[in-house]
């Protein structure tokens, strides 16, 4: 047999199960796109791929609705079943964000309230599952922010290589859910349970820097140019020093600094050129190991996530369709009407002040608390 004429002519196997009916280019939608894998000099690997599955939604921040969680999955498995992917890149459409989460439109107007949601919650922890599952190492490539669900899936990746403009964090006890998508068990593994503590309750943005130094993701690169030069995310504070006892290094910048800042980046213009090349540096790597030594090395890390993952996920999928009759019903709708109302949070004192009263989860408990949350009253 001609090594060189096989798998074509022999009859190989096709193990995949979806079809290709899962993505799209129109958004929102899933893009799942094969590149070749390049050498250090840029030359194309003929037969040798990376697996790019890209979220589509730029105009809702990359949020995923139904149709692209089942997208993901597809995808994951199908990069998966290609004798061809050395590694899977999972990034998304523009520079603003990888993800936020899921859709709080569609949460709002069609899950809320509704019993639908656990069918929701299937599909989304068969999306974690997908990548936890891959059997290929993955890499998500943040092109902009990471956060609330976003992080979630982000953090069930195996290495992450981020703008240095992204920002992280979780936004669930703010927004009417918990981060229990895989951030409370994800987190403390990462990042220790006091960190992981502060960012699953706190619903604090932390920047691109200080998420590397903390240890959550591999590398933050600029993606700001001003002429030829790189520019360094000029929000944050980008050396560390010691103040009040506390090192400062990826803080954002504050009174007149940020202004200077938010000036500078409007002079700037885009540019994912050393993301990308980080993306493949790493790609690199894996096409140069063993393909099987290498998944039981990934699989051996992965199983620690896993352990905590499979624990607690079909119990928190059976809270959150429980608290998709009250909490969630509040905060996906306060996120969802905050251009009429001016706010993104209901009235938090009122709501803790009519609960101590004993009042029933009624409509007059969700008017008082969505109500008056207009500007100035």
């Amino acid at each position: 047999m001609d090594i060189n004429k096989w798998p074509r002519e022999s009859g190989a196997k096709d193990h995949n199960i979806f079809t290709d009916q899962w993505f799209g280019t129109e958004a929102p939608c899933v893009i799942y796109e094969l590149k070749p894998v390049v050498d250090p000099k840029g030359n194309a690997i003929e037969g040798v791929n990376s697996a790019w599955i890209t979220l589509n939604n730029p105009a809702q921040f990359n949020s995923y609705t139904t149709e692209m969680v089942k997208g993901v999955i597809a995808g994951f498995h199908k990069a998966s079943m290609d004798r061809t992917v050395a590694a899977v890149v999972f990034t998304a459409v523009g520079s603003n964000a990888f993800c936020t989460g899921g859709n709080t439109k569609e949460y709002s107007e069609y899950y809320s309230m509704t019993t639908e949601y656990g069918y929701y919650m299937d599909l989304f922890n068969g999306m974690v599952d997908a990548i936890l599952n891959c059997k290929k190492p993955v890499i998500c490539r943040v092109n902009g922010m990471r956060v609330a669900g976003g992080q979630e899936i982000g953090g069930a990746c195996d290495l992450a290589v981020s703008s240095d403009m992204a920002i992280f964090g979780q936004a669930g006890p703010k927004h009417g859910s918990a981060p229990v998508g895989g951030a409370s068990d994800f987190l403390p593994w990462y990042i220790g349970a006091e960190r992981g503590m502060w960012s699953c309750i706190s619903c604090q943005m932390i920047s691109a820097y200080k998420a590397v130094d903390w240890g959550m993701i591999t590398k933050a690169v600029p993606v700001l140019k001003k002429g030829d030069q790189w520019v360094a995310n000029p929000n944050v504070i980008t050396d560390k020093y010691v103040e009040n006892g506390q090192i400062v290094y990826g803080e954002n910048k504050t009174g007149d600094a940020l202004a200077e800042a938010k000036a500078l980046v409007k002079e700037c213009t885009v540019d994912f050129s050393l993301l990308d090349a980080e993306v493949n540096k790493l790609i690199w790597t894996f096409t140069n190991l063993f393909p099987h030594c290498l998944m039981m090395s990934i699989d051996g890390v992965r199983a620690k996530k896993k352990f905590f993952w499979d624990q607690a996920k079909l119990p928190n999928r059976h809270w959150l369709l429980a608290n998709m009759m009250s909490e969630a019903y509040l905060g996906f709708n306060a996120f969802n009407t905050k251009k009429l109302t001016g706010k993104d949070v209901i009235d938090f004192i009122k709501y803790r002040q009519l609960g101590n009263e004993g009042h029933p989860f009624d409509q007059e408990l969700v008017d008082a608390v969505l109500g008056p949350r207009l500007e100035g009253k």
